[in-house]
């Protein structure tokens, strides 16, 4: 079975009984959890109906465009590096977009031609090198935290406006902050703002943070690196109108497979593994959604960040021969006679004649194919998502895809998927030993 959304082909087979035997689901078993599915959409399209989950308005958004792309102007503007400061779901969508620009692809500089860098971990020995090394004066820095009192950013802020002091340099000069409207007297981000002057954007106080990479939280990177945000909104926005058209919808479809494999047959763990450079920290950022969302009342499934090929080459020797329990989700780019040719002359070579006039893209399709039939030969249930290119839409479409299939799942499991109480003992905690920490 497979479901197809413009920017993807969705294939479910790998899933069903009849190619992997007793791990995958019946006819009879998908159609229960396809009608569970179905309930979880209705309520989907009830809350979109009475806007109460501003997420699937986003994207028809328009009204923070002109903000974002002043902001954008400014962090590019004179810029040999530009800083992001944030964490979670601050920090992973945006790196997930800025990937298509060439941030951390092997052998790519991104567009924009300055220095990406990413501060989403508290690192003592990292951020005291960056900040000894970093050309301040012409240095950019976007910090990020709906809270505005997220820890981590506002250590890693606080450390960079020092700096900026200590160099002479007036902090508005060099500083964007994005953090939800609120009270100064309760949200520091804003009051540093205000007292530095440094210009500051309003994060939507309704759309959590790892649900926020089709907000200004992901549209201000994108446009810092001269993609289309737009773009990855109209993806997105396919999706939506898929699910507010129809029951067999790839997020309900995908619900529904999920939530089936983990009940009936057990999977626990979910792993995620595009065949692109450009989609590895999409893995990333599928993680914490998955893990954040559904990970409560002892309940959820342990997600798995992987990338093919060179996964194909590690973990997908456990994946195939290790413990049962896992789902295997591929993302396929279309890549038959892409890239690089190999010469004809090779054709009599004993060794290398099978590569003789093959595309590098030929030999990924070929990996691709055979990824798919040896999960299936041993009894792993595994699913496609097909896509024409990596490209702005295409991402769009797939965030949009994996955010409402989470929260369909959490629904159809009877959890709420935008809350994290145990994320939030832990900063609790921490705020705790930090006050009674002697100097």
């Amino acid at each position: 079975m497979s479901v197809s959304n413009g920017a993807f082909i969705h294939d479910i087979s790998g899933c069903m009984a009849a190619h992997v035997g007793y791990a995958g689901l019946s006819d009879e078993d998908l159609a229960l959890y396809m009608e569970m599915a179905r309930e979880a959409r209705a309520r989907l399209c009830a809350m979109h109906k009475q806007h109460s989950l501003p997420l699937t308005r986003l994207p028809q958004k328009i009204d923070d465009l002109a903000s974002c792309k002043m902001a954008a102007m400014f962090l590019r503007d004179g810029a040999s590096d530009i800083v992001f400061l944030g964490t979670g779901g601050s920090s992973l969508g945006a790196q997930a977009i800025m990937q298509l620009a060439g941030y951390r692809v092997p052998g790519c500089e991104a567009r924009i031609g300055a220095r990406l860098h990413f501060f989403d971990n508290l690192d003592a020995s990292t951020l005291a090198e960056a900040l000894a090394s970093l050309p301040l004066p012409t240095t950019k820095i976007l910090v990020t935290s709906k809270s505005g009192g997220t820890p981590e950013t506002m250590v890693q802020v606080l450390c960079l406006l020092g700096a900026l002091e200590s160099a002479g340099l007036a902090p508005a000069n060099h500083i964007v902050a994005l953090s939800e409207p609120g009270d100064p007297h309760r949200n520091p981000l804003i009051r540093l703002a205000r007292i530095h002057r440094l210009m500051l954007l309003d994060h939507d106080p309704h759309v959590g943070g790892r649900y926020s990479a089709l907000s200004s939280v992901g549209l201000l990177p994108a446009l810092v690196a001269g993609l289309d945000g737009l773009a990855i909104r109209k993806g997105a926005g396919d999706i939506m109108q898929a699910v507010l058209a129809g029951d067999n919808a790839s997020p309900v479809v995908g619900a529904a497979v999920c939530v089936a494999l983990q009940e009936i047959r057990g999977m626990n763990v979910s792993v995620m593994m595009p065949y692109a450079d450009r989609l590895r920290l999409f893995s990333n950022w599928y993680v914490q959604l998955w893990a954040e969302s559904l990970g409560k009342n002892g309940m959820g499934s342990q997600p798995v960040a992987a990338a093919g090929p060179v996964d194909q080459h590690s973990q997908m020797q456990l994946f195939i021969d290790g413990p049962e329990g896992r789902l295997v989700n591929l993302i396929f780019p279309a890549t038959q006679k892409q890239g690089p040719r190999l010469p004809d002359s090779l054709a009599s070579d004993p060794m290398l004649g099978y590569l003789a006039g093959r595309t590098v893209g030929d030999v990924t399709a070929c990996q691709q194919s055979a990824a798919v039939e040896v999960l299936m030969r041993n009894g792993r249930p595994v699913r496609v998502f097909a896509v024409d290119r990596v490209d702005e839409r295409t991402l769009g479409a797939l965030m949009m895809h994996f955010m409402l299939e989470t929260i369909l799942a959490g629904f159809m499991m009877n959890i709420d998927p935008f809350d994290q109480p145990a994320v939030e003992q832990g900063k609790i905690l921490t705020r705790d030993y930090l006050a009674a920490m002697k100097s």
